[in-house]
């Protein structure tokens, strides 16, 4: 009696599992544009004495965020699915709170670190299914993620505890 096998996509993932990592990934890039736009905000409305130093930051952070979501967005593409693009989409699978005028500086970062955790579940979710079938490309970029944003988190969580 011979084993069914699985239909496997033209990078050889099978094409069922590689439709599911499509659809968590656009999860991802849905939050992901809700916590760019969330630095965007808070670049624009921080103030105080560490505007210059939060202003900065928070660019460096959102430009960051654009590269991810391009990338994110382009292996949707590569697993055959297709990248949500507009708002309404965003905010359905939004996990992340929104941040609204924000300007004091401890705020701001605490929304970081809370969105950056938030990201962090959805990308260990993907990174766990991605090993599952062997899609090293899924995998590695979640990977990549998880170790750049818990260093970030380790950074904000040491600003935060600074003595004034």
């Amino acid at each position: 009696m011979a084993t069914k096998t699985k239909a496997t996509n033209i990078l050889g993932l099978p094409v069922e599992e590689a439709v599911m990592i499509a659809a968590e990934l656009n999860i991802l890039l849905s939050n992901f544009q809700v916590y760019y736009q969330n630095l965007r905000g808070l670049h624009w409305n921080i103030r105080g004495k560490r505007f210059f130093q939060l202003h900065v930051k928070f660019e460096e952070l959102y430009n960051d965020a654009q590269l991810k979501i391009d990338m994110v967005a382009e292996r949707v593409l590569t697993l055959g699915g297709t990248p949500l693009h507009t708002f309404e989409d965003y905010i359905a699978n939004n996990k992340l709170k929104v941040g609204k005028d924000i300007s004091k500086d401890t705020e701001a970062v605490g929304l970081i670190m809370d969105s950056l955790a938030d990201l962090l579940k959805i990308e260990r979710v993907i990174l766990e299914e991605s090993d599952r079938i062997n899609d090293e490309g899924t995998n590695s970029m979640m990977s990549d993620f998880i170790k750049e944003q818990e260093k970030t988190m380790w950074m904000m969580k040491a600003w935060s505890e600074e003595e004034i």
